[in-house]
């Protein structure tokens, strides 16, 4: 039987295991039984089966690297793509872009899918990737990097994202320097931790300042427009409404915006708005908003970056990687 023949399927079949008992023998894993990884290193002799990561890293093997988002026509996942083909342009890399969720798939299948196409390595932007799945691809040495994950991962895998806390303090700190002491907060989903560091980032800038933390003014929802439409229209109707508002996302700023006009409200004169990542988003509200920018393109690029040198070097990566936000002050913010 040829190499090309010998998928991981067909060894785990003729060895009687799974498929990943076959990955963990060809991954040097001390956790099979000696009886059981004997008999799978003899049907993986006697078909001459060699694993698809040994073969991506050979050098007349070409490069190719899968992009996975699971909204491709937001600003911020646009402009991640853009560091990731602009890099991969320059460091010959093959980009293939497809917009699905990891939700509902079975990351056994998906792994072996991408190790038999013999891709390089996979950059995701995922709300549903969690870590037992990843190891799915670790088994198969398919190098992964996850881009600002929403759901927590462990240590054991590499992800990129920006200084989410230091992002959120940065945002508060200016409100409070132009004089304002009611600021609300409209986050993302409670359990992303890039929610849960801008938060903290707001909170720590609060306390520093003496500024009592208000919880009606801190409403989690979604990094969409709509939570932004919500959450306003909800602060706008407390008996001492805020007087600025941090929106963990350019999105929720939108949102912010739209509610603000509808019901006659003037952007900065009557509240301040500061967004959060940096995208185009920001330039087309009427004022330009304020706002975290997150180097989106640079966390692209750099995603890639270690994609490949995981690849090259054979060896699984195990870390987070944080990139500096900076503070863009447009039109949206005044002193009170």
């Amino acid at each position: 039987m040829t190499e090309k023949r010998a998928t991981l399927a067909f060894v785990a079949a003729q060895a009687n295991v799974s498929t990943a008992t076959v990955s963990k023998v060809l991954n040097g894993r001390d956790d099979v039984a000696q009886d059981t990884r004997r008999r799978v290193q003899l049907v993986l002799d006697r078909v001459g089966y060699e694993a698809p990561g040994r073969r991506r890293v050979a050098p007349s093997t070409g490069k190719l690297v899968n992009f996975v988002c699971e909204k491709l026509s937001s600003d911020y996942a646009l402009e991640v793509l853009r560091g990731v083909v602009e890099y991969g342009a320059q460091a010959g890399v093959e980009v293939v872009v497809s917009q699905e969720s990891a939700a509902g798939r079975d990351p056994e299948e998906w792994a072996q899918g991408l190790a038999d196409a013999g891709r390089t390595g996979l950059v995701l932007i995922t709300s549903h990737m969690n870590s037992a799945a990843l190891r799915s691809f670790r088994d198969r040495c398919i190098p992964v990097v996850v881009i600002d994950p929403l759901s927590p991962i462990d240590d054991g895998f590499v992800s990129v994202g920006a200084t989410n806390w230091a992002g959120g303090r940065e945002a508060a700190d200016h409100l409070i320097g132009l004089g304002h002491t009611r600021i609300a907060y409209l986050g993302g989903p409670e359990a992303a931790e890039c929610h849960v560091a801008r938060l903290h980032g707001y909170l720590a800038s609060l306390r520093a300042h003496d500024i009592p933390v208000r919880p009606e003014y801190i409403l989690p929802g979604t990094f969409e427009q709509e939570a932004g439409v919500r959450g306003m229209a909800q602060l706008m109707d407390l008996p001492e409404p805020p007087t600025a508002i941090f929106a963990s996302a350019d999105s929720i700023a939108v949102g912010v915006f739209e509610e603000a006009a509808r019901r006659g409200m003037v952007i900065p004169r009557d509240i301040s708005v500061v967004g959060f990542d940096g995208t185009a988003l920001g330039t087309r509200t009427l004022p330009p908003l304020t706002t975290v920018a997150q180097p989106l393109r640079n966390m692209g690029e750099t995603a890639l970056r270690l994609v490949l040198r995981q690849a090259q070097d054979g060896l699984m990566g195990s870390h987070r990687m944080e990139l500096a936000t900076t503070l863009i002050e447009r039109a949206s913010t005044r002193a009170l």
